[in-house]
């Protein structure tokens, strides 16, 4: 098999999966990913020979994405803030929006030696990257989960940052220590709202690191504002990512709490879609 036919057979077999625009991103990344070829190779090495397992493992890849597993799952990792994490579904894939957040963090902290903590880690993606960016962080990061964990630790190997993690319940959160930033991309999504998310999210990315019940839908938040209010610094700051629904709602409970300036923010797309604050 030729990479030409290739493509040709990704076309076919992926036509009615996604709009021809999604479809030829995934093209593109699984040219890159599996076979080694960028978009320039792609452009120039059509007539190439692929490997003898290429035709198996394009098979296998339509099949996977017709019943809507995530891209990122099949090849096993996903790119932020310009790095490639690996990902499994024992973490939440990480967004775009969610590197909107890193940068604001590394914008509006540009000093050196910050302790900073990620809670809820998930793949490690914030927590990395701020380590990757910031003057000489000290970077720790909690979750709940050991498999996430496992995903985190080998992400901070594989790009070369030290990085503290620790098995810890966002709800009753440890470790108790000072920090300069604190950070968190919480379960923020409502129960009742899984029926309208797209089946590529809903039936394969772990629900606990999604959902919280409808009657309880700041659960998380709950426990993270009282654990910065406590552990930040004086004048370090908190950032969160939030469900738009509920923007009114986190910015009361953060005042609630003792802490300042507290912003609501809207995403690139306009949605309302962060909360920060500091302590006094």
């Amino acid at each position: 098999m030729i990479l030409k036919q290739a493509i040709e057979q990704l076309k076919s077999g992926l036509a009615g999966v996604a709009e021809p625009q999604e479809v030829q991103a995934m093209i593109r990344v699984i040219c890159e990913d599996v076979f080694n070829y960028d978009p320039v190779d792609v452009a120039l090495r059509q007539e190439s020979e692929l490997p003898e397992f290429a035709p198996q493992r394009i098979a296998e890849i339509i099949a996977r994405l017709r019943r809507h597993e995530p891209l990122q799952y099949i090849v096993g990792h996903a790119r932020f803030h310009g790095h490639r994490f690996k990902v499994s579904p024992a973490v939440l894939i990480p967004r775009p929006e969610t590197e909107q957040l890193v940068d604001m963090i590394i914008d509006e902290n540009p000093g050196s030696d910050l302790r900073v903590l990620d809670m809820g880690t998930g793949s490690g993606c914030i927590a990395v990257s701020l380590a990757r960016a910031l003057k000489f962080a000290q970077v720790d990061a909690l979750d709940v989960s050991r498999d996430a964990l496992q995903v985190a630790r080998e992400n901070a190997a594989a790009l070369k940052v030290k990085v503290r993690f620790f098995e810890s319940d966002m709800l009753s959160p440890q470790p108790a220590a000072r920090y300069d930033i604190i950070v968190s991309n919480p379960p923020y999504i409502c129960w009742s709202e899984r029926d309208a998310m797209e089946r590529n999210v809903k039936d394969y990315e772990p629900g606990q690191a999604l959902f919280v019940p409808d009657n309880d839908p700041l659960l998380f938040y709950k426990a993270i504002a009282p654990y910065a209010a406590d552990s930040l610094e004086r004048g370090g700051r908190l950032y969160l990512e939030i469900n738009q629904r509920f923007g009114s709602e986190v910015k009361h409970l953060l005042e609630e709490n003792g802490l300042d300036e507290v912003r609501v923010i809207e995403d690139s797309y306009g949605k309302v879609r962060f909360a920060t604050a500091v302590k006094k």
